[in-house]
């Protein structure tokens, strides 16, 4: 009798074992839910579609659009005149819209920032971060380099996982560049281009100059000193001097056939990359950031790419006269502190 029952609990306590062990493993399955805030960019979509394909594979698998917030700015057109069109077409996927920021972050697990706007996305972000929700913001990180500085230190204390990237950083060739695993050698220069529209509301280089920007600190990493830049109506030159001695240069161009690229100058070789290859390789690093929390973009790297382009446009407000990375920090420090 007492064998029997001995057998008897044995087997109950596998099934139970093997009960926990199924819903672990249905856990496991869930896919991290992804919410988005912001409607008014066709990075939305694009994003959308590559996260929610049903042929996604590797770590976009796990990954799913289940809601967003629209947004919108009505001083900017580009945002306005295309909000509701994405909203929509958000719907229509079986996307939850909900009318606050806060009410989406209680269905998701993990944030796009992706509203047009670059003002916004301080306020945006404060109730993610307060949430401790891994979050993407897109460019332009800020609308100024203030913004994105306080960004990332409420981040930093609240120990919430943000980084901020152009998909020009995962454009041809420029990550093996990046990993020491091209013929070039030792990075001693770069010519980066990219298109250069403006936007009254932003610094010149932060609404679409941020492509090029980012691709040339891609190449050449952090260290810049100082920048100035010379600019006509159809074209901006920005060189900047990074420590070392070594030169980069972004020209951004506002007429004729746009495209994207660089120029990397080796201690090896000279090699030509970037040209653009979508925006999928962009989305399987937030995919990865998002199961992970580990950013592939260091804070000190985007920080410095926002001093970068406000330091061209107070280049391009004294007349091209050289202005230093440090100086722009510094004022930015002092607005911070002012606003608190």
């Amino acid at each position: 009798m007492l064998l029997r029952s001995t057998r008897i609990v044995t087997v109950f306590a596998a099934v139970v074992a093997g009960l926990v062990t199924m819903g672990y493993a249905e856990e496991a399955k869930k896919p991290i839910r992804v919410g988005i805030i912001g409607l008014d960019t066709s990075h939305v979509i694009a994003f959308t579609k590559v996260i929610n394909d049903p042929a996604a594979e590797g770590d976009l698998a796990d990954l799913k659009v289940v809601a967003a917030f629209p947004g919108g700015s009505p001083d900017i057109p580009s945002s306005w005149d295309r909000v509701g069109k994405y909203t929509d077409q958000l719907r229509e996927q079986g996307i939850k819209i909900h009318d606050s920021i806060e009410a989406m972050l209680a269905e998701v697990d993990a944030v796009l920032l992706e509203s047009v706007d670059g003002r916004p996305h301080l306020e945006q972000a404060k109730p993610v971060i307060a949430a401790k929700k891994p979050m993407f913001i897109d460019k332009p990180m800020a609308g100024s380099l203030a913004d994105g500085l306080e960004i990332f230190r409420l981040a930093k204390e609240a120990g919430s996982p943000v980084f901020s990237s152009s998909s020009l950083r995962y454009a041809a060739g420029l990550q093996d560049i990046r990993d020491g695993k091209s013929p070039v050698g030792e990075i001693i220069g770069c010519d980066a281009y990219s298109p250069c529209s403006l936007d009254p509301h932003h610094p010149d280089l932060f609404w679409y100059g941020i492509h090029g920007v980012e691709t040339l600190f891609t190449v050449m990493g952090t260290g810049c000193q100082s920048v100035s830049r010379t600019h006509t109506e159809d074209t901006d030159f920005v060189v900047g001097t990074w420590a070392g001695g070594r030169i980069g240069t972004f020209r951004g161009t506002r007429a004729g056939k746009h495209s994207y690229g660089a120029t990397a100058f080796g201690t090896k070789a000279i090699q030509q990359v970037g040209n653009y290859d979508g925006y999928k390789p962009l989305v399987e690093r937030i995919a990865v950031f998002f199961k992970t929390g580990e950013p592939p973009v260091s804070a000190e790297e985007t920080i410095e790419i926002l001093a970068f382009m406000e330091a061209a446009d107070q280049s391009k407000a004294e007349d091209g006269a050289v202005v230093t990375i440090e100086s722009v920090m510094e004022k930015a420090r002092r607005k911070n502190a002012e606003r608190k």
